[in-house]
């Protein structure tokens, strides 16, 4: 249904990556997204390199399609993770949170393809430069860890893709087949897909999280933590709002009990990392429908358009 550098570079049908969440990017909610032809990621995020293993073993027997691993820079310190990326024969690798050139070279080394994950276009470009294959821009729209100098999608990934000739995948905004064409015409050539994978039957994370982003409306996540490292987009709830204007605390340190929250749905126990897209989420569903429906309303909406706005 599609074919681009992105399909081409994962060896995958679908160009929609899954994002790479801490915790939550297990085997269970990655093997189904490479089964349903998308690309699944599994975290290092979590820090827990030992259960990071056994999820790729595990991937091995739930899927034989493609699947990656990101490495989050600043969260894993340990440059021995790129020996067990490479020894655990992962093909694919987006990185996060650090300096590119720390682990390109090493990775391209050993014939993986690598994106790179950027907030702004000094980053893209520096990005580029340490010889990445691709971009994963990401917009502030998006949940989880974010620049505190926020800029929308809508204008840093036309921005980016302006000024770099590498394939990109989108992040930050991207639920359905009419984000996902949005962002195909804004220059990308796939889309990332964190929060809607959150909220979905095979996430591994308490259904009291995945309930929450369906009842959120489109103004329920906050930015916190512009003042200190990381920001971070989270739900709106009572905890979050207490640090909203807070330029005292680092919010961080509400995720302590964060086990409570992943595990044992208690909302009170941390910050529900979540993007702006829970405000049109109104139901948990299994990936492959997700997914599946996402490449199909996408190629319809570009027909449609194509058929209402044809060339003069």
């Amino acid at each position: 249904m599609f074919a681009n550098r992105v399909t081409a570079l994962l060896g995958v049908e679908i160009p929609i990556v899954q994002a790479p969440m801490g915790y939550i990017a297990r085997s269970p909610l990655a093997a189904a997204v490479s089964n349903a032809g998308a690309m699944g990621i599994i975290e290092t995020s979590s820090g827990e390199l030992d259960a990071v293993r056994e999820e790729i073993r595990r991937m091995r027997n739930l899927t034989d399609r493609p699947f990656g691993v990101n490495i989050a820079q600043n969260l894993v310190r340990d440059d021995s993770i790129v020996d067990f990326v490479v020894g655990n024969g992962v093909r694919f690798v987006t990185t996060s949170a650090g300096d590119p050139n720390r682990f390109t070279a090493r990775l391209k080394d050993a014939d993986l393809t690598v994106f790179h994950v950027v907030p702004s276009l000094r980053a893209a470009l520096k990005a580029v430069d340490a010889g990445v294959d691709g971009l994963v821009v990401e917009g502030s729209e998006g949940g989880g860890f974010k620049n505190p100098k926020d800029v929308s999608t809508m204008v840093l990934l036309p921005l980016v893709a302006s000024r770099v000739d590498v394939p990109i995948i989108a992040a930050g905004g991207f639920v359905d087949g009419r984000t996902m064409a949005a962002a195909l015409a804004l220059g990308a050539e796939g889309v990332q897909m964190g929060t809607r994978m959150v909220a979905t039957a095979e996430s591994p994370i308490h259904d009291n999280w995945k309930q929450a982003i369906v009842a959120a409306p489109e103004t329920g996540t906050v930015l916190l933590n512009r003042h200190a490292a990381p920001a971070v987009r989270v739900l709106r709830t009572e905890l979050a709002e207490t640090y909203e204007f807070d330029t005292t605390r680092n919010a961080m340190e509400a995720m302590a009990r964060h086990r409570d929250l992943y595990f044992a749905g208690d909302l009170t126990a941390g910050l529900p990392f979540a993007g702006q897209v829970s405000g049109r989420i109104d139901a948990i569903r299994p990936v492959a429908e997700v997914i599946d429906e996402c490449a199909r309303d996408c190629l319809d909406v570009i027909a449609d358009l194509a058929r209402r706005y044809p060339p003069a």
